[in-house]
């Protein structure tokens, strides 16, 4: 028999401690961009298109952290890829792009932090970081030890969430010193980084049987719903609870290859547009550079 989710009740489907957090931080951004920013040091007021970008980021970041699809993530693992995909390559995206250069300016020249931006983001660094990190954390041994506590998991998953900030700034970085990489360097580098992640999906989409105990024991699986269901709503349900099956018409196996399809298609989306961004702009700027023609004879007399 199949359970609606709504079960484990609003403080686990809805977050609403994190979406107070969420709301706070669009706050603080409101003020510092805004009528704070002169006392601050600087005059610049972010534009439309940053603060769009802005917000896009908050809201996405709350719907994979704090909206159902967070409370699916421990049930299902396509519902965690989504959340994946999204937490590392649509929200560092958007953020990067919404954060005025001068924040950025201000934040990164502290010096505990400046040393640890420049080495992380050195290309090959931050290759090796983001990728390494992402494929560690999908070996099904760490990947159950990150469930293991709240802790843990808010320390991987932040850990994570930087090193994805750390492979994105190469390519779209608001600080000129940071924007090393020519065009075609760039394109390599999304290529290498698409490269590099595929080994952990086509092991989670190619493995003939179920791999993390989180979806497959019921003493795992209840150790990770305890991530954001609340203790004794958890407490209540346990007796009847035995596993994600409850919750999903496909079995495990199948929700398994589905979900490294999944990851794999939404970092290829998410390349794809980072891409053809970067070849327009440099077919853009090359076209800006050819000199214009010359003045035909009638029109010099």
């Amino acid at each position: 028999m199949w359970l609606d989710i709504q079960i484990f009740g609003f403080r686990a489907l809805w977050s609403p401690y994190f979406m107070i957090f969420i709301v706070l931080i669009a706050a603080a951004y409101f003020l510092i961009t805004g009528s704070y920013r002169q006392k601050i040091g600087d005059d610049d007021k972010a534009s439309v298109k940053q603060q769009v970008s802005f917000y896009t980021a908050l809201l996405c970041l709350y719907l994979v952290k704090g909206s159902p699809i967070d409370l699916l993530s421990h049930i299902t693992l396509t519902a965690h890829m989504i959340q994946m995909a999204i937490f590392l390559l649509v929200v560092p995206i958007l953020m990067i792009k919404g954060i005025p250069e001068w924040i950025w300016r201000k934040v990164i020249e502290q010096p505990i932090i400046k040393p640890i931006v420049r080495i992380g983001t050195r290309p090959l660094v931050s290759l090796l970081l983001f990728n390494g990190l992402f494929s560690i954390y999908h070996i099904p041994s760490f990947f159950e030890f990150a469930k293991s506590s709240s802790v843990l998991h808010f320390f991987v998953h932040g850990l994570l969430f930087i090193a994805a900030f750390f492979m994105w700034f190469p390519l779209i970085s608001p600080l000129k010193e940071f924007d090393r990489l020519q065009p075609l360097l760039k394109i390599g580098y999304i290529f290498v980084n698409s490269v590099l992640i595929t080994p952990a999906c086509v092991l989670i989409i190619f493995a003939p049987e179920a791999l993390y105990t989180t979806y497959t024991q019921g003493g795992a699986w209840i150790q990770a719903l305890s991530l954001c269901v609340p203790t004794d709503v958890l407490q209540g349900l346990t007796p009847g609870l035995t596993g994600p099956e409850m919750f999903t018409p496909i079995s495990i196996l199948e929700d398994q290859q589905l979900g490294g399809i999944v990851m794999k298609i939404m970092q290829e989306i998410t390349y794809g547009i980072i891409l053809g961004t970067i070849i327009f702009t440099w077919f853009r700027g090359e076209s800006n550079k050819v000199d214009p023609l010359p003045p035909t004879t009638a029109e010099t007399h």
